[in-house]
């Protein structure tokens, strides 16, 4: 299924930006997980040489792995994210594996707003959060908006803005 109406891709900005969120979480693991490498290989006198070869060829090929998705799975994910807005509402298309295509009805927003982490803001991007009425997705994100956009998107879609009441 696609978006229906004029659908739009995120910022092209996402992908370093989620690049960058990649490798500082390889690198938070990477360190920690390291010096419990080498605890474990100080503290196992029964390990015999082979064992401590693999343990160690193990750990790298988990951060090699870990450096590769942080580089290759942003691209994935901005090619299968989409959104569109029209006069029912908001859509959003989503998910490599996994697809999944959110429908935010005008008549069920609540509230929305823009949020900006410091990596966004380095970006220049920002995440639209749509709060809605009812229990399932109450809260709504779309991350990897310019951040112009995301205001722009917020004003749209702000209660009360379109004749859509019932």
């Amino acid at each position: 299924m696609t978006v229906p109406g004029p659908d739009r891709q995120l910022d092209p900005r996402f992908i370093p930006q989620q690049r960058l969120v990649g490798r500082l979480t390889a690198l938070a693991f990477t360190g920690p997980s390291l010096v419990v490498l080498l605890i474990v290989l100080a503290a196992a006198d029964d390990v015999p040489g082979w064992g401590r070869v693999a343990l160690g060829v193990l750990w790298l090929l988990l951060v090699l792995a870990l450096a590769w998705h942080a580089e290759h799975w942003p691209a994935k994910v901005y090619a299968h994210a989409r959104y569109a807005l029209d006069a029912d509402g908001l859509v959003i298309q989503r998910g490599v594996y996994w697809r999944s295509v959110t429908h935010v009805p005008r008549s069920r927003v609540q509230h929305t707003d823009v949020s900006q982490g410091p990596l966004e803001r380095r970006y220049g991007l920002g995440t639209l959060v749509v709060y809605t009425a009812g229990t399932d997705h109450a809260r709504v994100s779309l991350p990897g908006l310019a951040h112009e956009v995301a205001g722009a998107l917020r004003d749209d879609l702000r209660p009360g803005r379109h004749d859509d009441s019932v």
